[in-house]
């Protein structure tokens, strides 16, 4: 663990390094000391997750479109700067970025997951689970296309109040991923080394069932050629549309248009962090428009050793 700190550490010190201004929403790292034999992390002080903001404010109904663009917005400069330095975060989720006592500014935090892009470790439990883009429990080589598929299954949980894709093991997520998003390329499965474990020669699918009466797995062939009425992406977030204005669907369908874009099944094909940042839903909104006092907030170091806050031992 303690070596595990060190890494964690280190990558912060690279991240904020490469920002001077602090301008790019990763955490900032204070101090370090040992205790026990522990490493002990101090970061600025911010005040919640974004779990414990939707649980506050947008339990089971999510959160409005203009506080959405805004941390879309921070969310791809995050990226856009882990990019740059060659950084995957790997554990992307509403519970690992942090916001200020108003809200209005938001920080990636906890990389105790992240890698250098060209020596990541391939396996298929990286990223918590659902949050974990196709390619990773597929085996595949991946980049940084990874987390921009975290940010989707985020943004979309910001929106909705509710859990994009909720597998109870990589089988199940890569059933939930294809009932929304179609059926995996025969090309991504070529270049998996796990693929054999969820779909045959062919590229069916076998979704695992547990027999309720024999306890036994069965094999259960799926059809994803065709998505279900109401599975697909648009059709899960039609609810949040209804009663908006004119002006406010035009804001809705850009939103869904840019989760398809951070959706892409196929990884080469996911839109990049700097592309994000120029899309309309981003773009032509004022995103990012912060008040004055919370720009930089203090740095105030927080002394609480529970996860997610602003130390932690290692």
């Amino acid at each position: 663990m303690y070596k595990a700190g060190q890494k964690e550490m280190d990558f912060l010190q690279i991240l904020n390094d490469g920002d001077p201004e602090d301008k790019k929403h990763i955490i900032r790292l204070l101090r370090h000391f040992d205790h026990k034999g522990h490493m002990c992390i101090v970061f600025e002080a911010l005040s919640a997750d974004l779990r414990e903001v939707l649980k506050k404010f947008g339990r089971n109904v999510g959160l409005n479109l203009k506080a959405i663009r805004s941390y879309a917005q921070q969310m791809f400069l995050a990226l856009s700067h882990m990019k740059r330095c060659n950084i995957l975060h790997a554990d992307l989720k509403p519970d690992n970025i942090l916001v200020s006592e108003r809200r209005s500014l938001l920080k990636f935090c906890d990389l105790g997951t992240a890698a250098f892009a060209d020596d990541a470790e391939v396996t298929p439990y990286l990223v918590s689970r659902f949050y974990r883009a196709p390619e990773v429990i597929l085996g595949m080589p991946f980049d940084y296309a990874i987390d921009m598929w975290s940010i989707g299954c985020t943004l979309f949980e910001l929106y909705t109040g509710r859990i994009l894709f909720a597998g109870a093991d990589n089988n199940q997520m890569l059933r939930a991923i294809q009932e929304c998003r179609g059926k995996l390329p025969i090309r991504m499965l070529k270049k998996s080394s796990l693929a054999d474990r969820h779909f045959d020669f062919d590229g069916n699918f076998f979704s695992q069932e547990r027999d309720k009466i024999t306890g036994k797995t069965l094999m259960k062939p799926m059809n994803f050629n065709k998505l279900a009425p109401g599975k697909d992406l648009r059709s899960r977030l039609a609810g949040n549309a209804n009663g908006l204005s004119p002006a406010e669907l035009k804001e809705h369908a850009s939103f869904v248009d840019l989760l398809d874009k951070c959706l892409q099944l196929d990884p080469a094909r996911r839109v990049s962090p700097n592309d994000a940042l120029r899309h309309g839903f981003v773009a032509h909104g004022g995103a990012g428009l912060q008040p004055k006092d919370d720009k930089k907030p203090k740095v105030v170091p927080a002394m609480t050793m529970a996860p997610n806050v602003s130390m932690r031992g290692r």
